[in-house]
Formats: structure tokens, sequence, C-alpha cells
């Protein structure tokens, strides 16, 4: 399941520092403040040596920007339809703590990329921003966000990068598992891994 998050590495580095574009809408405006409570907790001194209450914190601000149970349901494609109830309530469970634990871990990697909105576009209840990291190199990689008005918030539910999508990379994986071997191997592998991450955690290991 690990070449299964490594592309949050780039997410996470692309939720780090931002500048708006010049008319930047509400679904920027709202990512824009996630990313600021994501720099003050990085620069918090006092969590410098509490682990484990920066990671609450991070948790906390993960459940602010991203739609996990929508992701997940994307995520799984047309397997999704055959799930019973409880079977989709765990897995969303299951892909919303491992991904939050990938993003909690990778954050603590952020070596100073920067950010820049570009624009942002608004159809109904779904809305993309479009963006580019820049690297140290100077290079720009083009980022966008696919994000869902829930309530007053806009959250995040698709990233895609370079032009490749984090929830196809997911979808495919998942299929292939489901394919090859059953909805419950997959399940099971995600427990795994979920075991794995956590113990890297409570080691101070990166996830």
């Amino acid at each position: 399941m690990r070449s299964l998050l490594t592309t949050t590495l780039v997410l996470s580095l692309a939720l780090l520092l931002a500048a708006p574009p010049a008319r930047a809408g509400a679904p920027t405006d709202q990512l824009r403040l996630q990313v600021d409570r994501v720099l003050k907790l990085l620069d918090d001194p006092t969590l410098k040596d509490k682990p484990k209450d920066k990671r609450v914190a991070a948790r906390k601000i993960a459940d602010d920007i991203f739609d996990f149970g929508e992701t997940a349901r994307r995520s799984l494609g047309r397997h999704w339809a055959a799930r019973t109830q409880a079977e989709r309530d765990e897995f969303v469970k299951l892909f919303g703590d491992l991904l939050e634990r990938s993003y909690i871990s990778r954050i603590e990697l952020y070596g100073g990329e920067k950010i820049q909105y570009v624009s942002d576009k608004i159809e109904g209840d779904q809305a993309s921003v479009l963006s580019k990291l820049i690297t140290k190199a100077g290079s720009d990689v083009p980022i966008e966000y696919r994000m869902l008005k829930k309530g007053e918030r806009w959250l995040v539910y698709d990233v895609i990068i370079e032009g490749v999508s984090l929830v196809s990379n997911y979808r495919t994986q998942f299929n292939k598992i489901i394919q090859t071997s059953s909805f419950a191997e997959l399940v099971k592998k995600m427990k795994s891994r979920q075991e794995e991450m956590g113990s890297s955690a409570d080691s101070g290991r990166p996830a």
C-alpha cells in the first residue's frame, strides 16, 4: 500500500506556502485559510517536543481541508455501488485515516517550496483551484484542486498534479487489488498499512 500514498507528499507540500490570485473566490480563500493554519502549526514552538499533540492538531486541519468520504467514494469507483453501508463506512474510515496519517507525516518534510494560486472556477457546488508549485530549482509544477461545497465550506476531494489525479491513482490501485483478489483483501491491506503507519508514528519515524 506504500505506493498508494506517495502522491500525498507533493499534495502536502502543495498546501503550504501560497499567494492568492488577484481575484480569489471563496474556494481559494478557504483553502488559503487552512494553509495558514498549517504554517502556524509547523512554527508553533510549544508543539516542538510534543509530536502527539501536533499530530492531533494536524488531523483537525486535515479534516477541515479534505472531504475524505467523497475521495474514498470516487477512489473506489464502480466497486462502491456493490458495497453494503457497513462496508462503505469501514472503507471511508480506513481510507481517511491512511490519508490523514500520510498527510501529517509529510508536512514535516516541507522544505521551503512555494505555491502560487493562479485562478479558481466555480460551477454550482463544485470548484477547481488552479495553482503551481515552484520548486527550489525554479521549475513550475501545475496543481489543480477539485473541491465540493458542503454547507458553507469548500472541501478538497481530488488533487491533480501535472495531469495525474490523486483519485484516479487510488482507483487504479484499488481496482487492481479487487479484480485480482477481493474487496476483503483490499481492506486487509489497508488495515495492515494502517498498523504500519501507527507504529511508525508511535516510534517517531516517518511513515
